[in-house]
């Protein structure tokens, strides 16, 4: 044992050990994987084409967390992020930008840890989400428009002493895309008994980019030829951003279609492990989100939709060039979130949207059978 009497110098030693911390946060840890456990995993719905195509598509259907939508992974993903990293401490209250889902999330995983949750959301979020959020014990606080969000979230943890979560920074790095939660590592190991084990195409959208960064890394990772496409919607920047390899790219309004696109290209955006970008009509997410809704028998988010409508492309240029195999895709979060929106047809038509001409065209271009059942 080291006699540190004769050390020829005094050393500076400062322990900031708290045992009762550690324990707070042990004790939370432990929370969220029992609820990782308790969720298991979602389920891989396999949609029927045309057989002589020779091509699957498959929805990740991640509307079946216990928060309802694929953010729920996110949020526990975050909150174990800020645990380990000593960010989080008894009491302080954490503060999140989100326009909907993220929130719904955050607010379920910070209730189970007894740990305080605001929402700062833009003005127009659906009244639903709202609902969630608070139900789930979170607290909402609404700026006029998406791009003062997270200004105004890093405000309030500063007034409260609280935690700023910030996901659009904090996505890409808290997800753990080699294994632990990591959506990509599941849906590639569901898709192992299939006629096409490895997918020609992966199709998510943009919210945070921790989504497409999980995948795109994991597919370099394990070597596979799968490409990825990241699906864009109007007056979001991440498509603009990533055509001219300019990450200072912004836009001067917000997404229509709630929880992807951002009016600037968000610090966990990846564009390194993106293949292709598609940017969507909004009125053809809304109509592709009906349809597929339609061929399910429940009701799927709009950002779903944006999905279906870049897989559907995709899938007509593989037919073209005589091409099988299979496209993934996610199912995001259940479309009764939105039946004063999206599925409301007046709230449609005060946007100006037509939505007959986009249903007609992916009835030809993607006729869908009936689910075939599910892989959990």
């Amino acid at each position: 044992m080291t006699d540190t009497a004769t050390w020829p110098q005094r050393l500076e030693d400062v322990d900031r050990s708290d045992i009762s911390l550690r324990d707070w946060v042990a004790e939370r840890i432990r929370r969220l994987e029992a609820d990782g456990r308790r969720s298991a995993d979602t389920h891989l719905v396999s949609v029927d084409l045309p057989a002589s195509w020779d091509i699957q598509l498959y929805l990740k259907d991640e509307s079946t967390h216990a928060a309802g939508s694929l953010k729920h992974r996110l949020a526990r993903s975050l909150f174990l992020f800020a645990l380990v990293n000593g960010q989080l401490r008894p009491g302080m209250p954490v503060i999140e930008a989100s326009s909907g889902s993220t929130a719904v999330s955050e607010a379920h995983v910070a209730r189970m840890l007894g740990i305080p949750f605001v929402a700062v959301i833009p003005r127009g979020t659906s009244t639903r989400k709202i609902a969630l959020i608070e139900a789930a014990g979170g607290h909402c606080h609404v700026v006029e428009s998406a791009e003062l969000m997270s200004r105004e979230a890093q405000r309030l943890a500063e007034e409260q002493g609280g935690l700023f979560m910030d996901q659009f920074t904090h996505a890409e790095r808290a997800t753990d895309w080699r294994g632990n939660n990591s959506i990509a590592v599941s849906a590639l190991a569901q898709l192992e008994l299939e006629p096409h084990p490895v997918p020609r195409w992966i199709v998510v959208g943009a919210g945070t980019g921790g989504t497409s960064a999980t995948f795109g890394r994991l597919l370099r990772y394990r070597s596979l030829p799968t490409s990825l496409c990241v699906a864009d919607v109007e007056n979001s920047a991440f498509f603009e951003g990533w055509v001219q390899q300019d990450p200072m790219v912004t836009t001067d309004q917000g997404s229509r279609i709630e929880g992807i696109g951002r009016p600037q290209v968000e610090p966990s955006f990846v564009p390194g492990v993106v293949d292709r970008m598609i940017r969507v009509p909004d009125a053809a997410s809304v109509a592709a989100a009906r349809y597929l809704s339609e061929h399910l028998g429940r009701r799927v988010g709009a950002s779903t939709g944006t999905n279906l409508v870049a897989a559907a492309q995709l899938i007509g240029q593989m037919r073209e060039r005589g091409e099988a195999g299979s496209v993934l895709t996610l199912l995001c979060d259940p479309g009764d979130r939105y039946s004063d929106t999206y599925f409301d047809d007046d709230w449609v038509a005060a946007q100006g949207w037509e939505l007959g001409p986009w249903r007609e065209a992916l009835a030809r271009m993607l006729p869908l059978g009936s689910p075939q059942g599910t892989r959990p």
